[in-house]
């Protein structure tokens, strides 16, 4: 499949969290596209699509190898590098990406300290700008939130030419799951979905992963106060359909 997309793959530099925030003018952008592992390092994978790729990069990445030399090793073992479109950042919050000569114009990367930005198909190359200039501009703010903002950049700078339909955000820390993993599918405005569901997430989601067992501690239970939130309906929970906060 051809994911004609524009993206973000990033550390936080505080913490070490990695993340990929995406959005895409076909479905599940977010169960095709960004592949990430803890500690390790976070990659996007579109144009037409080769997830294997990005499962390379990261095996490289683990063995030690540096994000230029990982990727262009994962893409000799391609036979159509021309197609692919990849970006991705080490543990260590360098970037690289590969824009191959037959990805959809307007096509192009960005990379910077701990981040490549990315995509194909797009409005014109002020997408990239506009994502690249977001993310530096929000530096104090958590990883969840630079990627929200550097996604809603390229949206309101024009996004995918074609229109849109799903966007996704995925963060890892130090556990093999995720932290965050969201995803908006067959969606009018899929990047503000996805705000507005990181919002939701943040207040109800957020809290019951961090009560989830680690592997280095003992697996406890969940506060009191995430358990009793979680056993109300959704709309009586904080950010529900029936808080105040988000009534007009």
């Amino acid at each position: 499949m051809e994911l004609n997309t524009f993206s973000i793959a990033a550390r936080c530099p505080r913490t070490g969290q990695l993340g990929v925030a995406v959005a895409s003018a076909v479905p599940a952008v977010g169960g095709l596209c960004p592949y990430l592992r803890a500690g390790i390092g976070a990659v996007t994978t579109q144009s037409w699509v080769n997830p294997y790729l990005a499962a390379r990069i990261l095996d490289r990445l683990a063995l030690g190898q540096v994000p230029d030399a990982a990727l262009a090793a994962a893409l000799a073992t391609d036979d159509r590098p021309d197609l692919r479109q990849l970006g991705l950042v080490d543990a260590h919050g360098t970037g690289a990406a590969w824009t191959g000569a037959g990805c959809t114009a307007a096509a192009g990367h960005r990379t910077g300290a701990d981040y490549a930005v990315q995509g194909n198909m797009l409005a014109g190359p002020g997408v990239l700008d506009a994502m690249a200039r977001a993310f530096a501009d929000a530096a104090a703010a958590d990883l969840d939130e630079r990627l929200m903002r550097a996604l809603e950049a390229g949206d309101a700078a024009g996004g995918d030419r074609r229109g849109k339909q799903s966007a996704a955000l995925r963060i890892v820390a130090g556990e093999d799951y995720p932290l965050l993993d969201l995803r908006v599918d067959e969606h009018a405005v899929p990047v503000a979905e996805l705000r507005r569901v990181l919002e939701v997430a943040r207040r109800q989601l957020v809290p019951f992963v961090a009560g989830m067992p680690r592997k280095d501690g003992p697996a406890g239970a969940l506060p009191d106060a995430v358990v009793a939130m979680l056993l109300k309906p959704p709309a009586e929970r904080p950010g529900g359909a029936r808080d105040p906060a988000r009534e007009p």
